[in-house]
């Protein structure tokens, strides 16, 4: 089988996910995994499509045909992806500009990798400021602790809390 990740954007409306899902079924793709959102008056994602290798030719074609979303199709390619090492980082603190720069930097500097990473900004219930809420799954290298990673992140501001989930 073939793995296909598909990004896509386009102006919100509805029926995009059924349109999505109704080509993929039809040229007997298998939709896998996915994360959809709109943004900003716009439907934008990213997923992954696995289809036998005689059938994506004809999966892609079908999907460039779809005119209200701008889709482009990767193939996709072997990861080494340990599921043992996975932690997930639910962050929060006060918004700001950079805030998301600053706890890329960190992660990337204690050597963990990013495998997913979502992020919103809301309304601090009593207080009105804008919070930042992101929640980062993080692949740890061998031989380092979750809680360096936690320091290190909660010494970005005093504002931010990091709390830890272990996956598996």
């Amino acid at each position: 089988m073939k793995q296909l990740v598909l990004t896509l954007i386009g102006k919100d409306k509805a029926g995009l996910v059924e349109q999505l899902a109704i080509v993929i079924n039809n040229h007997h793709g298998n939709w896998t995994a996915s994360n959809l959102s709109h943004l900003a008056g716009f439907f934008a994602g990213i997923l992954q499509v696995e289809v036998a290798e005689e059938h994506a030719e004809e999966l892609t074609a079908a999907l460039k045909q779809i005119t209200e979303l701008d889709i482009h199709v990767h193939h996709g390619v072997e990861s080494n992806l340990n599921e043992h090492k996975l932690l997930k980082f639910v962050i929060t603190g006060n918004d700001r500009p950079g805030i998301v720069r600053e706890l890329s930097s960190v992660i990337k500097h204690k050597g963990t990798n990013i495998v997913h990473f979502e992020s919103s900004k809301q309304s601090a219930p009593n207080w009105g400021v804008p919070l930042f809420n992101a929640i980062a799954t993080v692949e740890l290298p061998a031989g380092l602790n979750k809680e360096e990673v936690v320091t290190a992140l909660e010494s970005i501001a005093s504002d931010v809390v990091v709390d830890v989930e272990t996956i598996n």
